[in-house]
């Protein structure tokens, strides 16, 4: 177990800011229940798991991974009350790291804050599922399968239309090296080089997103990437190395060529459904 971490007197937010995470319940406050905390790893040291945005910040990320991670999970459920207290003394950290973490949460939108009702648990409607530190907590949780399917419907959302945008912008330069990256993809599948055919498929992606000249969805994309690398899954439409997945990005880059948007999109979608992840996720037409 780690010792108490000593209260850090400098950086603190203005008179009265503690009294925004209070260290006892309101009166009249109604509680729902006090977290369980059975089967919590309180020793913060031993918290297995990197978080990308508290990565390297000493106890003050590893109790935000902590709590993070507890409340991703469902162990602290919804309308849940935090204690700041409770939670200082049982993973014996400071007053001041407490209350830091808690901001982090709030941030988040995992917790809130209000006058009189204390620190609670929000639900999962509020929380900031684009979030890097709870794309990665979900990813290792009970929700895993959720995520993984609605990310795999975002980028069946983003990537086609990405591609029938491209085909609007007649940037040959950059036309050049998606056809490179697909040359680039055949001589890998030919050596049986799956390394080299995956970083050459998500170049190939990364480029015909910029090419959409979209601001927006080239930040979408750029978290849904990273999310699926978290998360286990195939950063592009292809899971492995096949003459499918060569055939679909060749004709991407034929349709942008001729400066076909249909084409493209259409091109776009057959790539995804290659993958049988994205295939499954794809909603089925319904019925009127």
């Amino acid at each position: 177990m780690m010792t108490a971490a000593r209260p850090v007197e400098s950086g603190l937010g203005a008179p009265g800011d503690l009294d925004r995470y209070p260290y006892a319940e309101a009166p009249g406050a109604g509680r729902v229940g006090p977290p369980s905390w059975e089967g919590v790893d309180t020793d913060l040291g031993r918290v297995g798991r990197r978080s990308t945005g508290s990565r390297g910040r000493g106890l003050h990320g590893q109790l935000v991974q902590q709590l993070g991670q507890m409340i991703v999970s469902g162990d602290l459920g919804a309308d849940r009350p935090l204690v700041p207290e409770e939670i200082g003394q049982r993973f014996e950290v400071s007053r001041t790291v407490v209350r830091e973490s808690l901001r982090v949460l709030e941030a988040k939108g995992l917790v809130s804050a209000r006058p009189n009702v204390g620190t609670r648990v929000r639900p999962v409607s509020d929380w900031n599922l684009l979030d890097p530190d709870i794309i990665e907590w979900r990813a290792f949780g009970p929700q895993r399968d959720d995520q993984r399917r609605e990310l795999n419907e975002l980028r069946w959302t983003i990537e086609p239309l990405a591609a029938r945008l491209a085909a609007g912008h007649g940037r040959e330069d950059v036309q050049q090296r998606l056809a490179d990256m697909v040359e680039i993809m055949g001589h890998a599948y030919a050596q049986g080089d799956a390394i080299t055919f995956s970083r050459a498929d998500s170049e190939f992606h990364s480029l015909l997103i910029q090419l959409a000249g979209n601001r927006m969805l080239e930040h979408l994309s750029g978290i849904v990437g990273a999310a699926l690398q978290v998360s286990g899954g195939p950063v592009t439409g292809c899971d492995r190395p096949s003459e499918a997945c060569l055939g679909h990005h060749a004709r991407i880059v034929d349709a942008l060529a001729a400066g076909d948007a249909q084409g493209a999109e259409a091109a776009m979608r057959q790539l995804l459904t290659v993958h049988p992840e994205v295939e499954r996720v794809v909603p089925a037409p319904r019925e009127h």
